[in-house]
């Protein structure tokens, strides 16, 4: 669909299309519906990012929680939102070894212990040993680095899923209306 499809859209189906782009937080999508009509997919995309921007800090804790644990329990049981699904069989965290599924484990429980959220990272960007390595160094960071560094993650997340849904011409902007 283009820009001016997206902008059509009455505020369910808004909410219904784009409502997962931030993982499993229609909240998101659904405040922004009103900042319509949207001149490009940029401006979709900022509007978004705005809003999470202006939260406060318990609105982005609460964002980084409603993400799944890399190679954790939903991907195991198949309870995986479709775009985390297909988001961890790309960086290859479906076919990870004995030894890597106990070493996430054990990494993902140290960070959630650490900082109460689970860590987040934009997995169609890296591969099996960037996400291990990553998320080794990441134990490591204050609170508030984490916090900022998950937010930023799910901004990339949420571009890359708007890409999927919104149609972008050859020049990276988005159709114009």
């Amino acid at each position: 669909m283009d820009i001016a499809s997206v902008n059509a859209l009455s505020y369910e189906d808004f909410v219904d299309v784009l409502g997962n782009v931030v993982e499993r937080c229609p909240i998101v999508v659904a405040a922004v519906w009103s900042r319509r009509p949207f001149v490009t997919f940029d401006d979709l995309e900022a509007a978004i990012s705005e809003f999470i921007d202006a939260l406060p800090l318990s609105g982005k804790e609460g964002i980084l929680r409603c993400h799944p644990d890399l190679a954790g329990r939903d991907l195991r049981s198949g309870t995986l939102t479709q775009e985390s699904s297909d988001e961890q069989a790309a960086a290859g965290m479906n076919a990870l070894s004995p030894g890597d599924v106990d070493l996430m484990a054990r990494l993902n429980a140290e960070y959630k212990q650490r900082f109460g959220f689970p860590f987040v990272v934009c997995a169609r960007m890296h591969d099996k040993a960037g996400i291990l390595r990553q998320l080794s160094e990441r134990c490591r960071n204050g609170r508030a680095a984490e916090v900022a560094r998950g937010i930023e993650e799910v901004k990339k997340i949420c571009r890359l899923r708007l890409e999927a849904l919104v149609r972008v011409n050859v020049q990276g902007d988005a159709a114009k209306l």
